[in-house]
Order: structure tokens, then sequence, then C-alpha cells
């Protein structure tokens, strides 16, 4: 005899099964893993531009400066040089221990992430980001050293090379300004391609306080050497 009582709902529930379509694909993955990549490059050319920014408008700055009161090469040049290397070795010493204080951190974290771990305190999640965190390896402060010297050296060699040869000081004062207006813009453009930002407003940016930087400089050490030496 059959039942004429009504199925329970209990009867009609599905469990949901896992779809193998979520996965996600081995190419995505890679894809991530490229995007993460770049990324860590866009930020290491990007501070290597900076700091050929830098060197290039102080260096070229203290040259317009002591232009300002003596017409030597010599004098010039010597003081471009000077201010390359004293640049340098202040971005180097300045990265290194700002790299080497970030070394520390990491390396304490990496500490207590395994001491969690040995006592079980951490979940799956924390754990893969601890591992992520270990692939992706730690900053060496040696390397962000000599990126930084090596960078400034770079933008600081632009104005002593556009001075070196020529003994007019006129045209040597032209000649700085002229090969650090290419680089300025050279530099503003590279930037904002690294930075996704709009690359004629940059590279005026970086042009307009290049050219205050030299003409502060050149304007208050003409005043001071007319008035006080």
């Amino acid at each position: 005899m059959a039942s004429n009582h009504p199925s329970s709902p209990h009867n009609d529930v599905k469990l949901p099964l896992p779809n193998p379509c979520d996965a996600i694909p081995a190419s995505q993955l890679e894809g991530q893993k490229e995007e993460f990549n770049y990324s860590k490059r866009s930020q290491w050319l990007r501070a290597a531009v900076l700091g050929a920014n830098d060197g290039l408008v102080s260096t070229a700055s203290l040259m317009m400066g002591v232009g300002a009161v003596k017409q030597d090469m010599k004098a010039m040049i010597l003081t471009g040089f000077a201010g390359l290397v004293a640049g340098a070795c202040s971005m180097a010493i300045g990265e290194f221990v700002s790299v080497y204080s970030q070394l520390d951190i990491e390396l304490a974290q990496i500490k207590r992430d395994k001491e969690r771990s040995t006592n079980g305190q951490m979940d799956r999640g924390e754990e893969e980001n601890g591992d992520n965190g270990e692939e992706g390896g730690l900053p060496n402060p040696l390397q962000a050293a000599s990126a930084s010297a090596l960078s400034f050296s770079v933008g600081a060699m632009v104005p002593l090379l556009a001075a070196s040869f020529i003994r007019s000081y006129r045209a040597r004062l032209g000649a700085v300004i002229a090969a650090v207006t290419i680089a300025l813009m050279a530099f503003g453009w590279l930037g904002a391609v690294l930075g996704k930002a709009p690359v004629v407003r940059s590279s005026l940016r970086v042009l307009i306080g290049g050219w205050l930087a030299m003409a502060i400089t050149y304007g208050l050490t003409k005043l001071i050497g007319a008035n006080a030496l």
C-alpha cells in the first residue's frame, strides 16, 4: 500500500559540491607572480630615477652657484665632482641604514612567525603569508646602497660632462643649463611612465623644480658673493 504522507522537505536538500572550475588556474597564478615581480621592479626603477634626478639637480645647482662668483672652469668642475662624491656617499649611507633597519624588522617578524608556527598558534592563512614573504626575498642593504650611489652618480655626471670641455664662461653655463634641461625632461618622462602619471604634467613639474633649484642657488650665491665676499 502506497504511503500518502508528504515527503519531508529535508529530503530535497542538496549539498553543494565543489566545482572544479572554481579552482584558480596555474596561468592566473603565474600572472599574479609576474605582476608582483613587475611591481617590485617598477619600485626599484622609480627609486633609481629619483636618485639620478637628485644627483642631477644638486650637482648642477652647486656648479651654477660657483659659476655665479667664479668664472674659472677648474673651480666649477672640482665643485661638481665634490658634490658628486659627497652626494653619492650620503645617498648610499642613508639607503644602507634605512634598508638595514627594514631587514632587522622583517627578520624579527619571521622569527616570531616561526615561533608561533612551532607552538601551533598560526592559522593556515598566516602560514601562507609567511611563506610568501620568505619567497619574495629579504631586502639587501648593500644592493640598495650601491643602486642609490650609482643612480646619483649617473645624474651628477650630466652637468659635469657638459661643462668639462667648454672654456668660455657663458657658453659653459649655457651648456650646463641645456644638458640639465634635457635630462630633467627625460627623468620626468620616465618617472611618469613608471608611476602611471600624466607625462606632460610630470615632466614640466620636474623641469620647473630643477630650474628653480639652479636659479635660487645661482641668485643667492651671486648676491652673497657681491655683498659679503
